[in-house]
C-alpha cells in the first residue's frame, strides 16, 4: 500500500480506532551499543480501543542490513543470516519512516531489546511510545512456563517449526495477540491495558 493510500486510511479512522506497529529486529549480536541491526520486519494494523482487538493489517515492511560489525556466532546460529546475505543490502528508511509516522504506538517482545537497536538507527523511534508483548502479559500467571516467543506460539499452535526470522516472528507474535487469554480478553486487550495503566499509552487519541 503507498503511503498517500496508507495516510488516508489512518485518517478515516476515527476516536475508536488506533494504529500499531509491531516490529522485530535481527542483528549481529546482542549489544545495542556495539552490535547491529541486520534485518528489520514491521506490520502496521489498526486495532479497536473498546473491543481490545485487531481488526485488520494496514500495512507492512521487511528490510535487510549490511552491518559494519562482524555477525556473532551464536547470533547467526539464531536468525542464520550471513554476510553473504547482506552484502549490498539497505533498509528503505522511507518505509520505515512512513510506518513509524503512522503508529501510535509500536510493540515488540522483548522490548528492552529491539528498542535501542532501532531507536540508534531511527531517532523518530524514541518518540513514539512502546509495549511489550513479553512483560505486559502476564503468561506465567496465565498458566505458561515460558514467556518466550517461539514457546508461546507452540503452545497455541501457530507455528511448530522454529524459523526465528524476523518477519515469520512478527506475524507470529500479532496472531498470538489475538487469541484470548483464561480471562476471556485478547491478549492485545492485556498488552493495552497495561500500557495504559501506566501512562505509556493514552486511553483515547
Amino acid at each position: 500500500m503507498s503511503g498517500l493510500d496508507r495516510g488516508s486510511v489512518v485518517r478515516r479512522a476515527n476516536a475508536e480506532l488506533g494504529t500499531a506497529c509491531f516490529l522485530d529486529v535481527e542483528t549481529t549480536g546482542f549489544s545495542s551499543r556495539t552490535d547491529e541491526v541486520v534485518e528489520l520486519a514491521m506490520v502496521l494494523f489498526e486495532f479497536s480501543y473498546n473491543a481490545g482487538e485487531i481488526r485488520r493489517v494496514i500495512d507492512s515492511y521487511c528490510g535487510l542490513r549490511e552491518p559494519g560489525v562482524p555477525i556473532h556466532p551464536g547470533a547467526m546460529r539464531v536468525h542464520g543470516l550471513t554476510m553473504d546475505d547482506l552484502r549490498g543490502k539497505q533498509l528503505d528508511n522511507e518505509r520505515v519512516h512512513a510506518i513509524l509516522s503512522d503508529s501510535h504506538f509500536l510493540i515488540a517482545h522483548n522490548s528492552s531489546f529491539d528498542r535501542p537497536f532501532v531507536c540508534r538507527l531511527f531517532k523518530q523511534a524514541a518518540h513514539i511510545p512502546w509495549a511489550c508483548s513479553c512483560k505486559d502479559i502476564r503468561w506465567h500467571t496465565h498458566g505458561y512456563s515460558s514467556a518466550k516467543l517461539q514457546e508461546l506460539i507452540r503452545a497455541h499452535n501457530i507455528r511448530t517449526t522454529q524459523t526465528h526470522r524476523a518477519m515469520d516472528d512478527v506475524s507470529d507474535a500479532i496472531e498470538l495477540l489475538k487469541r484470548h487469554s483464561p480471562s476471556g480478553n485478547t491478549f492485545f486487550a492485556e498488552l493495552l491495558g497495561a500500557a495504559q495503566a501506566d501512562g505509556r499509552i493514552p486511553r483515547h487519541l
